[in-house]
């Protein structure tokens, strides 16, 4: 005796018509979410744009394939909040093209690494890892410590970030690439510009120990030690850990 299944398979047009409505239900599940996503994203304080240096560092992340051994989304599960800190908020995200969730972990969450290690310990880790943690399967990128930044890219990159919401305005890309050279460079004595553009929570120094290149190392360093720093403990929503 046929099956329901098995006499819809016979009637062409009707099995497609059915394979239209599944499709549809599950398209609308997927995106029905995003007319709401006004309320879904945690209104915090503290969020902003990344600085350009940032914004580099974290192109080289990516670039660098960081994100396929390292996830940024802290589950809120009492394991994860145990061992890698605070649970992640949608709102630390908003800014993200793309944004770097998961649950693959070769190497831990990153989330909440930034000021967690020293600068120069991240350079020494990046340069080669085995040196500070044995076992390791990290690759070394000491090559990033002689690279230049090329931040005469940067306005275009702010540009077309603003295209996609980021609130980067006319300034924020005219000054972009100075901007990079700023932030690296503390005696310079620029914190007050970067701090009216970007806000109290910017971290100005020379991150790779080297006072005379602005270099790939110094904008990853930068990206790394501002992870998980904007939201503080008493601006995050009440705990929802699960047992």
């Amino acid at each position: 005796m046929s099956t329901r299944h098995q006499k819809l398979e016979r009637h062409s047009i009707a099995f497609t018509l059915m394979i239209l409505v599944v499709a549809s239900i599950g398209g609308i599940v997927e995106i029905a979410p995003l007319f709401t996503i006004e309320n879904t994203v945690e209104k915090v304080e503290g969020m902003r744009p990344y600085t350009p240096l940032e914004q580099a560092g974290r192109d080289i992340y990516v670039r660098e394939g960081c994100y396929a051994c390292h996830s940024q989304m802290i589950r809120t599960l009492r394991s994860d909040v145990d061992r890698y800190g605070a649970y992640s908020l949608a709102a630390e995200s908003m800014f993200d093209h793309p944004f770097q969730w998961g649950s693959k972990r070769t190497g831990p969450d990153l989330a909440r690494i930034g000021g967690k290690y020293s600068d120069a310990w991240h350079v020494a880790h990046l340069k080669a890892p085995r040196e500070l943690v044995p076992g390791s399967v990290m690759p070394g990128y000491a090559f990033l410590a002689t690279q230049r930044l090329k931040a005469e890219r940067l306005p275009s990159l702010l540009n077309a970030l603003a295209k996609t919401g980021v609130p980067y305005s006319g300034e924020h890309i005219e000054q972009a690439a100075q901007d990079a050279y700023r932030q690296a460079d503390e005696e310079a004595n620029d914190e007050d510009l970067l701090i009216e553009r970007y806000g109290e929570n910017v971290n100005v120094r020379d991150f790779d120990g080297d006072p005379n290149l602005v270099s790939e190392m110094d904008a990853l360093v930068s990206y790394l030690q501002m992870m998980g720093t904007l939201v503080a403990d008493d601006d995050r929503p009440g705990e929802k850990v699960l047992q």
